[in-house]
């Protein structure tokens, strides 16, 4: 591998790789941008695709200005973040916040291909660092369609121009692209036990589970799993399936003319009276009332 190639400047090799897709926005610009009211809380400064990046190294001892994220979508590689080394394979997203030494390359067999974005902005740390409970920098995507097509009309947007309106719609489109990497660092995977456990409360809406029940079905000690629904949702399973539960009360409030006490039962509430006052808790007002508003 040609150690010449190794800088703490451009993101990509020197003579380049084929096919690839580079856009990087002038300095001036980004910074007219992070002046902005809209485009200060995200900026876009470089995106880009590189297929079968063979060679391609980066070494940033002091780390980048940006965060960087960073999706293989074939072929495999490495990142090292702070002495810690994270393999990407197809379908695996990281994400390198700024300022943090880092170093990634391709593998000499089977070289990356990868798409990926550099953003600053005074939002970017909260949206993708630890407040949101993310345990480490790396996540499997489970299916990247999604944020592959979000990268390809990024890079096609810049393409075609750099105006402020455009880093204003990059902006949006990067907003929407680190939000569903960042969903599916917290979400479940498919078939995991808080999945299962999501699933069978949301199969069971006129009933009440007890966490005990609930973590003896998916084979985990209720403390465990009780942890997993804070990371994932932001509080226990009994605060999931009520949300659940609540949910299922607005649609039959909204679109049919179920008496409260009906919706109740339908929601597993024996004492109408109880689902109401919990109905106003949740909502700041009683059931009656929030099926008299006007909505749409």
């Amino acid at each position: 591998m040609d150690e010449t190639l190794i800088t703490d400047e451009p993101f990509y090799r020197r003579d380049g790789f084929d096919n690839q897709r580079l856009c990087v926005v002038p300095r001036p610009q980004v910074e007219a941008a992070l002046g902005r009211a809209v485009t200060r809380r995200m900026t876009v400064t470089d995106v880009g695709y590189f297929p079968a990046a063979s060679g391609h190294r980066r070494v940033r001892a002091k780390g980048a200005p940006e965060t960087i994220v960073i999706l293989c979508v074939a072929g495999a590689g490495v990142v090292r973040i702070a002495g810690d080394g994270y393999p990407l394979t197809p379908g695996a997203c990281i994400t390198i916040a700024a300022n943090q030494a880092h170093e990634y390359q391709a593998s000499l067999d089977d070289p990356w291909t990868i798409w990926w974005i550099h953003v600053r902005g005074t939002d970017v740390a909260e949206l993708t660092g630890p407040l949101l409970g993310i345990p480490h920098p790396l996540t499997r995507l489970r299916a990247i369609e999604g944020v592959v097509a979000l990268f390809d009309e990024l890079v096609s947007l810049l393409e075609r121009r750099q105006s402020p309106a455009h880093l204003l719609a990059a902006s949006g489109i990067a907003w929407q692209l680190l939000t569903r990497v960042v969903a599916d660092s917290i979400l479940p995977a498919e078939g995991s036990p808080l999945e299962r456990a999501m699933h069978f409360l949301e199969a069971r809406v006129d009933s009440n589970i007890q966490v005990g029940e609930l973590a003896a079905m998916v084979g985990m000690s209720p403390s465990h799993l009780s942890a997993l629904f804070r990371r994932a949702t932001g509080s226990g399973p009994g605060a999931f399936h009520t949300s659940i539960k609540m949910a299922r009360a607005r649609k039959l409030l909204d679109t049919t003319t179920a008496s409260v006490a009906e919706v109740a039962t339908a929601v597993g509430y024996a004492d109408p009276l109880y689902f109401s006052r919990h109905f106003r808790r949740v909502h700041g007002v009683n059931p009656t009332q929030y099926r008299a508003q006007h909505k749409g």
